[in-house]
């Protein structure tokens, strides 16, 4: 009787080790000193925003086996965002008015990313880099030089993404291409 109240959910436990690899990608070193994300609280939000996207674009290619996990990634990363702004003392009663103006900023990037991936063969990256610059690089003009360098990482990474089965990714077996 109450082992239905105590019984493991593997989507949401699968999507937990995904966001962990998502995390531990975003975190490489290399994209605050070779590609020149600024290691600040947007840069960090940005580049966990740019690789959940990244797995959520790779799903939507296989949308009606991948939607429940999705939508479990989709909460772990905002969950995990809610936890994130009150330990750093981000008050109650503001907490929620931010996860969603993250929400909205969260889509808006997702679509840009995807637009500009799927223009990325015809225009050598220019729309994705123009993206990561306004998104990414918050419009810096010191950043300018590494969109396009950014954007190669984002095409060659979401291309890696694209040959693993979706068996994997679901399962959390996800590994992403080096930085």
């Amino acid at each position: 009787m109450f082992s239905k109240f105590f019984k493991r959910d593997e989507v949401a436990e699968a999507a937990r080790e995904t966001y962990q690899t998502v995390i531990r990608q975003a975190r490489q070193p290399d994209f605050y000193t070779r590609y020149g994300v600024p290691d600040t609280l947007d840069g960090r939000f940005d580049l966990l925003v740019l690789h959940t996207a990244l797995v959520l674009l790779r799903l939507q290619r296989d949308r009606a086996e991948s939607e429940r996990f999705s939508q479990a990634l989709f909460d772990t990363l905002f969950v995990d965002l809610d936890q994130s702004l009150r330990e750093i003392g981000v008050s109650d009663m503001s907490v929620g008015k931010k996860v969603k103006q993250m929400g909205k900023a969260f889509y808006g990037r997702l679509d840009a990313y995807r637009l500009g991936l799927e223009a990325a063969e015809g225009d050598d990256g220019r729309q994705l880099a123009d993206a990561l610059q306004r998104n990414l690089y918050r419009g810096s003009p010191e950043a300018e030089p590494f969109s396009m360098p950014m954007a190669g990482y984002v095409v060659r990474q979401a291309a890696h993404l694209d040959t693993i089965p979706l068996a994997e990714v679901v399962s959390g077996n996800l590994a992403f291409a080096a930085a």
